[in-house]
């Protein structure tokens, strides 16, 4: 079903976007316009054909039509995104719009502002191919300050609720429904290039709102559960949050050993309630590269909107590419000047193994408490999407604290688009941070397939076994293109 909609979608997406560029000046091969990139590929046979015409759908600006995961449950969503760009000698703006719907009336709808400081080193256009590398390193991200800014509300309908920490049992599955308005804005400042090191700060207001989630093969969670044992379930303030952190990605060992550290410390206030806590997050990656010479890691990029996918443009790793249309090198240079394909984003990636920290830490003034909806969990897919201990139940175990251990690999099928993924997890939960110590490990395997074409979002499917309560099959499609900026986190 999922497919013959999505059939459907393209059937009736692809004569709007023709309609929506027809009048766009310029359009030929030495200024294509997305109606020309339309005409040279959704309307001729072969395979490439093919291929070029869902990444014009789905990736191609000004309008694209936008796709994703919304959450665990809630289904996959489509829906339309507006992609827009101003450059000035000081800044490169760019500002994203998207709206999407899934089958059973969740949606997300938001707006994304980035602003690029340019005015230390100025786009450039060059010419020809001698002497040039036009392959542009995307082992690191451009070295520029970013200002973001971003208002978004996301609406899910079914969520489970089992209780809280590691004691949490099956038996008490609930649903819930919930809605956050997430109004805010972040800047992130690089240091120390040879570490890809950079400075992040976030500002931002968080507005939620819980509901019951009825007509679900569980009890609502009023049902089940009470204030005292889902603090938050009666009333939901809204909060003030801070967040500050470091972030480091450099690569080791002749780019064999790439690093991905993130240090969060956040503040949550939430006036005249007993809902204000503090939250240390770490995160470390690390990936063992098999094949030096051609495996990429593909990290978001922090000048890109989540709708966006051109290499950045303003960045010292940046190379010109070449259009397929207008069979010329261009960059970004200009407002209304053509932008840079995708292309260099169509790679998998080619071979490597993983192992990851994370860990969540909270503190609470005395008489203070996390409210369950800003809790992580493990088991499934988080709010976020993020598969962890993925054989048991989405939002399985939930608690303020949380330690998760990750080894994987990853390995794409020759030239193909698809890669087949291996990962193990342990993970445990707890109510104090002291108890992280003594709560049980819990484990999880997980085997499948990653997808990954041109700059289409990410789609990964997964099953999973060895935990204690059965399997759990997981098709997941990411938020954001790739090659796109994440979006704010839900929790």
């Amino acid at each position: 079903m999922r497919i013959v909609s999505m059939v459907l979608l393209l059937l009736f997406a692809a004569p709007a976007l023709v309609a929506q560029t027809s009048a766009t000046a310029g359009s030929g091969p030495d200024n294509p316009s997305e109606s020309y990139k339309l005409e040279h590929s959704c309307f001729r046979i072969g395979f490439q054909e093919i291929a070029d015409c869902a990444e014009e759908l789905f990736t191609g600006q000004p309008v694209h039509i936008a796709v994703g995961s919304i959450g665990p449950q809630d289904g996959f969503g489509a829906g339309v995104a507006y992609v827009g760009h101003l450059t000035t000698d000081n800044w490169r703006t760019s500002w994203d719009a998207d709206g999407i719907a899934s089958g059973n009336g969740s949606w997300r709808a938001g707006v994304y502002m980035k602003l690029v400081d340019t005015k230390e080193k100025a786009p450039t256009v060059d010419f020809g191919t001698k002497g040039r590398n036009l392959k542009p390193n995307l082992t690191s991200l451009p070295e520029r300050p970013v200002i973001n800014l971003y208002a978004q509300t996301i609406t899910l309908n079914k969520l489970t609720y089992f209780g809280l920490g590691p004691g949490s049992v099956e038996a008490n599955r609930s649903f819930f429904g919930m809605r956050e308005t997430i109004v805010g804005a972040s800047v992130i400042k690089p240091f120390a290039p040879k570490l890809s090191a950079a400075f992040y700060g976030e500002i931002n207001g968080r507005f939620v709102d819980i509901f019951p989630s009825l007509n679900q093969a569980s009890p609502t969670i009023g049902a089940v559960f009470t204030e005292a044992t889902a603090p938050g379930l009666t009333h939901q303030p809204g909060s003030l949050q801070l967040g500050e952190g470091v972030r480091l990605r450099p690569v080791w060992f002749a780019d064999f050993l790439h690093l991905d550290y993130n240090l969060a410390y956040q503040e949550w206030i939430a006036p005249g309630s007993d809902f204000s806590f503090d939250r240390l997050a770490t995160d470390l990656s690390h990936q063992f590269v098999i094949f030096r010479k051609t495996t990429r890691m593909l990290y978001p990029r922090d000048t890109n909107g989540p709708d966006e996918c051109s290499i950045d443009q303003d960045s010292e790793n940046m190379e010109c590419s070449v259009d397929k249309f207008a069979q010329h090198h261009e960059c970004l240079t200009t407002e209304g000047a053509a932008t840079p394909t995708c292309k260099e984003l169509s790679r998998d990636l080619q071979g490597s193994f993983g192992f990851r920290v994370f860990s969540v830490l909270s503190m609470t003034p005395d008489g203070d408490t996390v409210p369950f909806y800003f809790q992580p969990t493990l088991g499934g897919s988080d709010i976020n999407g993020n598969q962890s201990l993925a054989s048991y139940q989405d939002y399985r175990f939930r608690a303020p604290n949380l330690l998760l251990l990750r080894e994987s690999f990853e390995q794409s099928l020759g030239s193909w688009p698809l890669g087949i993924a291996l990962m193990a997890d342990e993970g445990k939960v707890a109510l104090t941070r002291g108890g992280l110590g003594t709560s049980p490990w819990l484990h999880s395997f997980s085997a499948g397939l990653t997808f990954r074409l041109g700059a289409l979002p990410q789609a990964v499917l997964l099953f999973s076994w060895g935990g204690k309560e059965g399997t759990h099959t997981i098709a997941n499609v990411n938020t954001s293109l790739l090659g796109g900026a994440t979006r704010p986190l839900l929790d």
